[in-house]
């Protein structure tokens, strides 16, 4: 900025639309007998703070400020605060101030003042409706950078673990920080991220984590594996840094970006670290069983039932006893898509009658369809069984990821029978072969390639050894 007050409170009047927008306040006061000038956004000022640098700030007389030339020497010896910093251009000055910062003009002084005195509305700090654990914290991160990054430092106060501030975007400035611990992350990895958040140009990423995570990991349309973990958690992003992954926290976000993520890190969940190992490694067992269950229950089911003669006598029961009016395989896709439906409408319902309809339209919706003859108790049985256990996963991401491979299964087995079967399991496990990370490195590791440590962590949680720095 050039330091001529007329000029620059006309430009930045104009750009910031003063007069437009009601919410951006201007006013101009006497500093030190020099005319100044501030500008900031109503509702993101602490009041008492700003109220209290003015005071101190229009009470300096002209001999206070005898010498001083541009705004960074005023900084030094008449500004007693803190998070004070200075801004050149205009552009940077702006951004500051939409950003909720205070900006403060003076005549004669070349460049502007930036005082952080930020108070974003917030929501209290609560356990998270769906990152949920039976032991830990029950805290959970907001939509508030700083809060994010004060949760993470309160828990691991090491002098490694860095927090890298970043400005992305084109039009909508979106802040990010970047946490790893310095010596354990991968800086191929961390280099890599770095540029590819330099290079997002977004105009609009208002839905910040969605936007970002198709930027930063472009995928196939056709291919479902997620490649980025979130979490709620600030104990488990916190575990995971110090394991040397990177966090990625994204203002107005409380969900925590993880990486680089392989299908393991879907296998491992917050209660892996509250329970004792032998009491972690069966939950963790279950978790993948239930999620193969998920998988192929339904399609083995369809399998066997249009060909009888393949169904072993100790498991006859699976064979429907009711005549059927429907194909079995049109009643599993079509309750597939009913229960989507039910959680959609679920989501949309007001809190105060979700529960209640929720149950009440489940059991009305299922009890007349085997009325009316739509389908049969047990496909009915079998859907609701890998509805419910999808949520043994929960990572929603992953979870559809396991949704569209059954319905994906589904369709194969009941076309190409058991070559079906066989040739989209094949199918499936090819795309977990050929997806890769952030790093680049394989998604299916510690299985492609092999690695026998790491793939016995997949089913067993190691202990922890008190050693040290080793």
């Amino acid at each position: 900025m050039t330091g001529k007050i007329i000029t620059d409170i006309k430009r930045l009047s104009d750009d910031l639309k003063v007069d437009t927008s009601f919410d951006i306040i201007k006013r101009e006061v006497f500093i030190a007998e020099k005319k100044a000038a501030y500008f900031y956004v109503d509702g993101f000022c602490k009041d008492v703070i700003v109220q209290k640098l003015l005071e101190h700030l229009m009470e300096l007389k002209k001999t206070d400020i005898e010498g001083i030339k541009d705004a960074e020497e005023f900084i030094k010896k008449q500004l007693p605060y803190t998070e004070v910093s200075t801004a050149e251009d205009y552009n940077t000055a702006e951004v500051a101030v939409l950003s909720g910062q205070f900006l403060i003009i003076i005549d004669g002084f070349t460049g502007g003042i930036l005082l952080d005195t930020r108070e974003y509305p917030t929501r209290g700090i609560v356990e998270p409706d769906k990152d949920r654990s039976l032991r830990g914290s029950r805290d959970s991160f907001s939509e508030t950078l700083i809060f994010n990054t004060a949760l993470i430092r309160r828990r691991i106060r090491d002098k490694d673990l860095r927090m890298e501030y970043m400005q992305i975007g084109k039009k909508a400035k979106l802040d990010v920080a970047i946490c790893y611990m310095d010596g354990s992350v991968d800086t191929k990895t961390l280099e890599k991220l770095r540029n590819k958040l330099a290079s997002v140009k977004l105009s609009g990423i208002s839905m910040a984590s969605q936007a970002i995570s198709e930027v930063l990991v472009p995928t196939s349309f056709v291919n479902p594996l997620p490649r980025i973990k979130y979490t709620e958690r600030p104990d488990y992003a916190s575990a995971c840094i110090l394991e040397g992954r990177i966090a990625l926290i994204i203002d107005n976000s409380p969900s925590v970006m993880l990486f680089a993520t392989t299908f393991a890190d879907f296998l491992r969940e917050a209660d892996d670290y509250y329970f004792p190992p032998i009491t972690a490694s069966f939950v963790r067992l279950s978790r993948i069983v239930v999620s193969l269950f998920t998988v192929f229950l339904t399609p083995i089911i369809l399998l066997l039932n249009e060909h009888p003669d393949w169904i072993p006598p100790s498991i006859d029961f699976i064979k429907p006893e009711e005549q059927l009016r429907m194909p079995l395989f049109a009643q599993f896709l079509l309750i597939e898509f009913i229960i989507d439906g039910l959680k959609l409408a679920s989501i949309n319902t007001p809190s105060s009658m979700s529960n209640s309809l929720g149950i009440i339209g489940g059991l009305l919706l299922s009890e007349f369809a085997v009325e009316a003859g739509w389908f049969v108790p047990d496909t009915i049985v079998y859907i609701s069984f890998v509805s419910i256990a999808g949520y043994a996963q929960p990572s929603l991401e992953m979870g559809y990821a396991m949704k569209f491979g059954r319905l994906f299964l589904l369709i194969l087995a009941h076309y190409l029978s058991y070559w079906g079967l066989i040739g989209g399991t094949v199918i499936i496990l090819l795309v977990f072969t050929f997806s890769k990370t952030l790093s680049g490195k394989g998604y299916f590791y510690p299985i492609i390639p092999f690695n026998l440590k790491e793939f016995g962590k997949l089913f067993i949680r190691p202990r922890v050894r008190n050693r040290g720095d080793e």
